[in-house]
């Protein structure tokens, strides 16, 4: 891994700071996914994001295997993040839940195991249970001691590094101030882009050596169900795309630099094979303080994404 293109973690680890997300939009095959892994690491993503609950991790273990096989890749050399989902966050149920990911990837460890989401729903292997009425079925789980589930899943060299996603400043602090916590977290994932860029989340992090990784960084498609569809395009932006005309990038290639000069580690998500190369070359070109600040002033504090 280039060490230039990694962050240090508070454990010590080191995460590429660009990375592939996984999820897999409704109605879009899941060997999409996996297409679409062999590809970022051929142009040379080395950061993988993936999620018990995205359902496709049999198809992202077997590209990432097909390329360690062929050659391409050390397994030492990739960072893989799977996301323990709200159904197993009693604290019997998250080793199993890890173990599982890993049967399904055929993978002795991940480099990080992260809570997805900082609400608890009822265990079975129903996702999203509902009840008759359809509404979730939620449960009643202290999340510091899921947390602590967690750090003996480091402990027994199931997963590098540990961290959160979705959390706020609050439920973060909840963690940091849990008695006897072994380990901090080493990242919060949270959705950031310019029409959301979390700046006092990121301060906050940056101040508990947590570092933030956003995911939505190029806005969203929006057809799934957790996506609001009245949302405006990030990458029609009229700003976005005068600073990209100057400096002769694509708007997307714009968002994800932002994030990577303010300190935040980046996922781009994408399933076509030119945007997925186009979206790795943003390491070539420099953002001005001026742009920095227009990008800012787009701040809506407008979410993509709907909390389940």
């Amino acid at each position: 891994m280039a060490l230039s293109r990694c962050v240090k973690l508070n454990d010590g680890h080191l995460m590429p700071v660009l990375g592939l997300g996984t999820l897999v939009s409704e109605g879009v095959p899941k060997s999409k996914a996996g297409e679409a892994t062999r590809v970022a690491i051929e142009v040379g993503y080395r950061h993988i994001d993936a999620a018990y609950v995205y359902e496709n991790e049999e198809e992202v273990g077997s590209a990432l295997r097909e390329k360690i096989a062929d050659g391409t890749v050390k397994r030492e050399e990739l960072f893989y993040t799977t996301k323990l989902w709200a159904t197993f966050f009693r604290p019997e149920l998250v080793r199993p839940a890890l173990e599982r990911s890993l049967k399904k990837l055929r993978l002795d460890y991940v480099d990080l195991f992260i809570i997805h989401v900082p609400i608890t729903m009822k265990p079975g292997e129903e996702l999203l249970p509902k009840d008759a009425s359809g509404k979730v079925i939620f449960d009643t789980v202290d999340l510091r001691d899921t947390w602590a589930a967690l750090e003996k899943c480091k402990d027994a060299g199931l997963t590098k590094s540990i961290g959160v996603s979705n959390f706020n400043h609050k439920q973060l602090e909840m963690i940091l101030n849990k008695p006897g916590l072994k380990y901090k977290p080493v990242c919060n994932q949270v959705e950031c882009h310019p029409y959301l860029n979390q700046s006092k989340l990121l301060e906050f992090c940056k101040s508990k050596d947590i570092v933030l990784v956003a995911y939505s960084a190029l806005g969203s498609q929006r057809n799934s169900k957790w996506v609001e569809e009245s949302n405006p395009y990030l990458l029609e932006d009229p700003v976005l795309n005068a600073i990209a005309k100057k400096h002769n990038r694509s708007p997307a290639q714009v968002a994800l630099r932002y994030q990577l000069q303010r300190g935040v580690v980046v996922l781009a998500k994408s399933f076509n094979e030119q945007r997925i190369k186009e979206n790795f070359q943003v390491f070539d070109f420099e953002l001005t303080t001026e742009d920095m600040k227009a990008i800012d002033g787009l701040n809506r504090n407008m979410r993509y994404y709907l909390a389940p």
